[in-house]
């Protein structure tokens, strides 16, 4: 599972960036999609006996990074002008005006001598007429798809003004079998459903997988002998520890930001209420007492706060209080029950699941509770999780079963926290629980 990548020192890292024309050129984020910017993304060119093939799949993977983003367009290759090999040496910027091009990448991928691959791309500002990078990567040949997500964030980078989200995994619960006797075990594959794996083998039921923001590591549940435990597990040494024994049934661990705490709720006596534990010195510290359940902590990015589900309310609802348990208030206030609160990576909204009219959706709002959008409603869908950039969430949908027991399906999308329609992503069978990973080392 290691993900080790030899990245040299960029070629350019910058030329001509502060040229007013750079400025120009900029994918705007904020006030919803738009029309998306057409860009030319060329096959990279091959030299040093490496198959054309490579060279194609590899822009292939950036391309079906950036336009799942729907802020980019890619033009269709058929269309250009000049090649793809006479561009990579010098741009003839009127033949990419020409076919509506604003961005244009070029690179090349070839054999080192040592059997690894190197690869080279610029990207360039076809209005301003300037380069805004160039970066080199020399890596086993077995990464080549991690060069194209690498390519695809740097671009997305350049033009938006924000990190990029494609050199990242998810890690789920993959459900197989029947209704009355479900399989589910712990399975991880990249973004985009690529290099997809089994991390358990599901003699055991795992729940709420979540990985940690700073180190490839994630936290989950087990039922082993039908009793829950708290685990955490590297996806890339597969090492898998039991965090010691915690009193009373435990649910929904979830990493702090700095990767050091966990937090996470106990019920004792009848009673559910959050908790923290320091994962240097195993002390466990109690957050909330209180005789209404509390549950689904999550820290805000500067671990100063914590949002959490309760109904000490009369129904399901949102509150914040400061890290210490101490100043809870409730944030939410429309219509329905609310759960599974996670707040963002960027510290500006909080996501959550609502059920509502006999339905369930995913929304957001700010961490005072206003500005609450929904972003997707259906029969049933929850467990948001962010993107590390912030911008995109990702959840599980399921449908509902006929009077036969058909049907029940459980699939993951991804939606935009601008808008749009949510989108597919597509695993090997059912899938449920996504959490997804940081930017990968």
């Amino acid at each position: 599972m290691a993900r080790i990548l030899k990245i040299l020192i960029p070629l350019v890292l910058i030329l001509s960036a502060f040229k007013p024309a750079m400025s120009q050129l900029r994918v705007s984020v904020e006030d919803g999609l738009r029309e998306p910017l057409p860009i030319a993304f060329a096959p990279f060119v091959t030299k040093n006996g490496a198959s054309p093939n490579m060279g194609r799949d590899l822009a292939d993977v950036a391309i079906a990074d950036l336009e799942s983003s729907r802020l980019f367009r890619a033009i269709d290759p058929s269309a250009f002008i000049q090649t793809p090999a006479a561009a990579t040496i010098a741009p003839r910027f009127p033949d990419w005006r020409q076919i509506n091009a604003q961005a244009l990448v070029v690179g090349t991928v070839g054999n080192e001598p040592d059997g690894r691959i190197r690869v080279e791309f610029r990207l360039w500002d076809v209005l301003g007429e300037v380069q805004l990078v160039g970066q080199a990567y020399v890596t086993q040949r077995e990464n080549w798809r991690r060069i194209s997500h690498l390519v695809a964030d740097t671009v997305y980078k350049w033009l938006t003004g924000e990190k990029g989200y494609f050199d990242t995994r998810i890690v789920y619960v993959a459900e197989s079998g029947t209704a009355d006797r479900k399989v589910k075990r712990l399975a991880i594959m990249d973004q985009d459903g690529a290099n997809h794996s089994y991390l358990t083998n599901g003699r055991n039921l795992v729940l709420t997988p979540r990985f940690s923001p700073s180190r490839q590591e994630i936290t989950y549940m087990s039922y082993a002998g039908r009793r829950p435990r708290v685990r955490i597990l590297n996806v890339d040494t597969n090492q898998d520890e039991t965090l010691g024994p915690i009193d009373g049934m435990t649910f929904a661990p979830r990493f702090s930001p700095d990767g050091d705490k966990l937090l996470f709720s106990a019920e004792q006596r009848g009673n559910s209420d959050v908790f923290a534990l320091d994962l240097r010195s195993r002390r466990r510290e109690r957050l909330t007492d209180h005789p209404a359940i509390d549950t689904s902590p999550s820290f805000s990015p500067n671990q100063r706060e914590i949002v959490f589900n309760s109904d000490r309310g009369g129904t399901p609802q949102l509150y914040v209080m400061s890290a210490d348990g101490g100043n809870a208030r409730r944030i939410s206030f429309g219509g329905g029950r609310y759960a599974t609160p996670v707040w963002s990576p960027r510290g500006d909204l909080i996501a959550f699941t609502k059920i509502e009219g006999g339905q369930f959706g995913i929304g957001v709002m700010r961490s005072d509770g206003s500005n609450e959008k929904m972003l997707s409603q259906s029969y049933f869908e929850e467990s948001p999780t962010w993107a590390p950039n912030g911008r995109v969430i990702m959840f599980f949908r399921r449908t509902p079963t006929d009077r036969k027991g058909r049907g029940g399906r459980s699939r993951l999308f991804i939606v935009d926290v601008a808008g749009g329609e949510p989108r597919e992503i597509v695993t090997p069978g059912d899938a449920s629980d996504p959490a997804w990973s940081p930017l990968s080392p």
